[in-house]
């Protein structure tokens, strides 16, 4: 499964294509992929925020 990277990170990302930078220059400038940078520039537009969703735990523990 893949790592959740820091929240930090997803608001510089998004802050610099947010300046003018393209999704594909932000993300080779911050060591991430460019679906990533894509992905959370669209999670801005939609939701206002970059943030993970919560990741998945033991379900039973919720009844």
């Amino acid at each position: 499964m893949p790592r959740v990277l820091s929240q930090d990170l997803r608001e510089r990302v998004v802050a610099a294509v947010d300046a003018g930078i393209s999704c594909r220059a932000a993300a080779a400038r911050f060591g991430v992929s460019a679906a990533s940078a894509i992905r959370w520039r669209q999670l801005v537009v939609r939701n206002g925020t970059p943030a993970a969703k919560p990741q998945g735990g033991d379900r039973r523990a919720a009844r």
